[in-house]
């Protein structure tokens, strides 16, 4: 978790290294198919969604910096009676490399995230698994960290990026996940938080 910080506090100094360095700011909007894993549990991927500002920093020799503020709907769908959804506000910054070639610039990007979940849905019946609460934050972590490898392109004003992101936080602390151990015998030790591919289109200014 200390390196994943580490790279962000970085990226985030880089983006005032030049005062002369062109800075675009926009929005982002985007969707998202994550899943979690829960070890020989049928997980099934779930659609969420993305919307939030955006600052790209271009730098020399291809390089470019843009960090993000967004609010990132999360979720996954459990052996069809549980539907999970969360939402984080989450901090993106993607270190992109790519050539500029004048009409378009394709690229590709590393980008490590943290984030903090700020809501906490459950839906369906949960009379079967004798689970309290499961919708409540007890249990759960809310803080998230992890990285995202992707490509993208920048055509006039708008950017598109296709990105896969791996969680690599625990979606329940020890207490919630013994809990949630009990009602499922099929769980072994896996413990992840959601993770999968996002797809964002953003309007640069």
């Amino acid at each position: 978790m200390k390196r994943i910080l580490t790279v962000v506090l970085a990226a985030l100094m880089l983006t005032g290294i030049s005062a002369s360095a062109q800075a675009k700011w926009g929005v982002t909007a985007g969707l998202n198919f994550n899943t979690s894993k829960f070890s020989e549990v049928d997980v099934k991927a779930k659609t969420g969604w993305s919307v939030g500002g955006t600052c790209l920093l271009d730098l020399p020799l291809g390089f470019s910096v843009q960090p993000s503020l967004i609010y990132h709907q999360k979720g996954a769908n459990l052996t069809n009676e549980i539907s999970q959804t969360m939402g984080y506000l989450e901090l993106p910054v993607s270190v992109q490399w790519g050539p500029d070639l004048l009409i378009f610039r394709p690229f590709v990007d590393v980008t490590p995230f943290i984030g903090y979940a700020i809501s906490n849905e459950a839906y369906g019946d949960f009379s079967f698994s004798g689970i309290k609460d499961f919708s409540s934050w007890e249990g759960k972590e809310r803080f998230e960290y992890g990285l995202g490898i992707g490509g993208g392109i920048n055509v006039w004003k708008l950017q598109v990026i296709a990105r896969y992101n791996w969680n690599f936080g625990s979606l329940y602390n020890v207490e919630g996940w013994n809990d949630i151990k009990d009602h499922f015998s099929d769980l072994k030790t896996d413990n992840r938080n959601f993770q999968g591919l996002t797809l964002s289109l953003a309007l640069l200014f």
